[in-house]
């Protein structure tokens, strides 16, 4: 398969599909009973020890990942609550589902709520997941066999707006920088710092503050992307703002990520989504660009 396309142009992608209602409003639904929006893409099993080389079976022989597009054990699946569509990811299988599009200069908001069961190799940890964005080229290119190359908007309890880069992508983020074995933290009052490949700060830092719903209620995500920005909110709260979203090549040359296709990962722990909607922007919202202006006292 060839390298995924990024689509500069939303409103053109868009526009052959958009029912009336959703003109009108500027957002448009993801999701539906058929997840007709959607592909899927499925690795493997993880077990304790991971170490982030290629899972071997019994025999000691290589595993294949279970691919694209299909699902035997039903990782991926639509349940209606109160008459709408939710999605029900199991979390069973690391993987994700991936839109079939590619999205630039966007407002994306979800709601997710966690399950109850957890897998291997989290049975004792915090429920996992997350949003992925900008996400390009084949799966299971990062440490986890996984996911696309991408930027990630963490789900994770109590963590949730955290960032990670996957595979090669990097972004500078404003935060306070780690010391000693205290992790960076998000902070609209610092300037940039690297984060990501190449960068001595890693490719890790915590959002701002827990802004989670409490157990059993959904959350509110919200990602606002435009160019090479983007700024991550939870139930309303910015936790993150992040510019020069970037790639690094195995050269260090850097290639700027202002597009590309949206993931929702299955990592270990069941987890819930429903009224995912995107619409277009022509501009960073006046609300959040002042966040990328020198920072205030």
């Amino acid at each position: 398969m060839s390298r995924l396309p990024v689509s500069l142009a939303l409103a053109v992608l868009l526009a052959a599909s958009v029912p009336v209602a959703a003109q009108d409003t500027g957002w448009t639904s993801l999701l539906d009973a058929e997840l007709s929006a959607w592909r899927t893409y499925l690795s493997f099993r993880h077990q304790p020890g991971y170490d982030g080389q290629p899972p071997v079976g019994p025999d000691g022989e290589p595993l294949s990942p279970v691919g694209y597009d299909t699902d035997p054990d039903g990782v991926f699946s639509v349940v209606m609550e109160d008459g709408e569509p939710v999605l029900r990811v199991s979390g069973e299988v690391y993987g994700a589902v991936f839109t079939r599009r590619a999205f630039a200069d966007y407002h994306l908001r979800l709601k997710v709520r966690w399950g109850e069961a957890v897998w291997p190799p989290r049975e004792t940890l915090l429920r996992d997941s997350g949003v992925l964005y900008h996400s390009t080229g084949e799966a299971g290119v990062d440490w986890w066999r996984s996911w696309m190359l991408a930027q990630e908007f963490q789900i994770m309890e109590g963590h949730t707006g955290d960032y990670w880069n996957i595979a090669n992508a990097a972004a500078d983020i404003r935060a306070f920088p780690p010391e000693g074995d205290i992790d960076p933290i998000a902070s609209v009052r610092q300037p940039f710092r690297p984060f990501g490949a190449g960068s001595p700060l890693g490719g890790f830092c915590l959002r701002s503050a827990d802004h989670e719903s409490p157990a059993g209620e959904w959350t509110l995500l919200e990602l606002v992307t435009v160019g090479d920005r983007a700024v991550h909110i939870v139930n309303g709260h910015v936790v993150m703002v992040l510019d020069a979203l970037r790639e690094v090549g195995d050269d260090g040359a850097e290639r700027p990520m202002t597009g590309g296709r949206i993931q929702l990962q299955s990592e270990a722990a069941e987890v819930f989504f429903k009224d995912v909607e995107i619409r277009p922007l022509d501009r960073m919202p006046r609300e959040y660009a002042a966040y990328f202006d020198a920072p205030s006292d």
